[in-house]
């Protein structure tokens, strides 16, 4: 994909957040951001979890820059909406290794990228100006390569580790939303909070719009874009539930040679149809 067609969907992703909530169910491989897209959705968010795992390996940098940009490209590849790809903390602490992912993930053909500030190997978070000098440096990396609207949601990780005092974690969230704004973000992602009135407080005071992950048993999309939550994903929350009914339906078939847990399946007919091109 080149860099005009890519700014294009790059355009695209951007206008999603102007208006309403954006709602990205979250893609590990080429086949679960085709169901997403034949679900509905307008756009596809990667989770890293999932995709490590469907690569036999554990989230939390468990592959390497290389290898998450050619998930991001199978994905790409496989639909036509907009693909922002989680790159966790960016494969390194130096805003050039932050570069040196952009980079890689443009040229898969991603439109927009999630950066944490926490670190890759303790989870502890870089200081509001260390992860201010690594978004710069994802924005200049955008610039060069020809796609300065590339979509940078900017993750904090303050209430999802629960660092510091949890009286002062809204005002360090909000130094961080002003810090990430300046530095370039277009988005900022804090997981961990569900809390509506915490997050309305947050909406109202942030510089960026907000993107919450919701969970079972959490708020739902509604009560969410009452409270001005421009975008919501869930994380690794699908690939989990796809690895339970397979380990699921393996134990069950293994142990008592049955296969109720398959019951609920699509079937393969209307399912094989999702990936015909005419489909697309």
């Amino acid at each position: 994909m080149d860099s005009t067609d890519l700014t294009v969907r790059a355009r695209r992703l951007r206008q999603l957040h102007e208006h309403g909530t954006l709602v990205m169910p979250n893609a590990w491989d080429a086949a679960s951001a085709v169901m997403i897209v034949s679900a509905g959705a307008e756009a596809v968010a990667t989770t890293s979890g999932g995709v490590a795992w469907s690569l036999g390996r554990a989230d939390g940098e468990g592959l390497t820059r290389t290898e998450m940009a050619e998930a991001v490209r199978r994905i790409v590849a496989a639909v036509e909406v907009p693909v922002t790809a989680d790159v966790e903390s960016g494969y390194g602490p130096e805003p050039s290794d932050v570069a040196a992912t952009i980079r890689a993930v443009l040229a898969a053909g991603a439109a927009g990228v999630n950066i944490e500030d926490s670190h890759g190997d303790d989870g502890a978070l870089f200081t509001p100006a260390q992860q201010a000098d690594r978004l710069r440096a994802a924005r200049a990396a955008a610039v060069e390569a020809g796609v300065p609207e590339l979509v940078v949601n900017a993750r904090t990780d303050v209430f999802l580790r629960q660092v510091g005092d949890p009286a002062g974690r809204l005002d360090d969230v909000l130094e961080r939303a002003a810090a990430y704004a300046k530095a370039g973000a277009d988005v900022l992602f804090v997981p961990g909070q569900l809390d509506l009135d915490v997050l309305k407080r947050l909406v109202d005071a942030s510089p960026l719009p907000v993107n919450v992950m919701a969970a079972p048993g959490g708020p739902t999309v509604g009560d969410l874009r009452a409270v001005g939550v421009r975008r919501v994903t869930v994380g690794t929350a699908v690939s989990q539930a796809a690895y339970t009914v397979a380990y699921r339906a393996a134990r069950e078939l293994l142990d008592e040679g049955t296969h109720t847990a398959l019951e609920s399946a699509i079937g393969y007919p209307e399912l094989n149809a999702r990936f015909s091109p005419r489909a697309r």
